[in-house]
């Protein structure tokens, strides 16, 4: 699977968890903290943070539990650091 079609997986998960409310880009690019060009080119694969490639490795070793597991301690700590 590219990088750009798990963000646009991403994005639109994020979106049914809302209900189906449509986000758009620029505020979906606000809530990661970049700017909305470099989402942009994300979701079209003009390019793909390295970062992400290696953290979907990483938690594609994991059991569907591990990983539930690992993804709920990683938003408690990015909950707190925005607190």
């Amino acid at each position: 699977m590219k990088t750009k079609d798990i963000f646009n997986l991403l994005h639109n998960a994020v979106e049914s968890k809302h209900f189906g409310k449509k986000i758009s880009q620029k505020e979906m690019a606000e809530n990661l903290g970049v700017s909305m060009r470099t989402y942009q080119d994300w979701k079209l694969g003009n390019s793909e943070p390295q970062a992400v490639k290696a953290i979907m490795k990483m938690l594609c070793e994991l059991d569907e539990e591990d990983v539930s597991y690992v993804l709920k301690r990683i938003c408690r700590g990015l909950k707190e650091s925005n607190e």
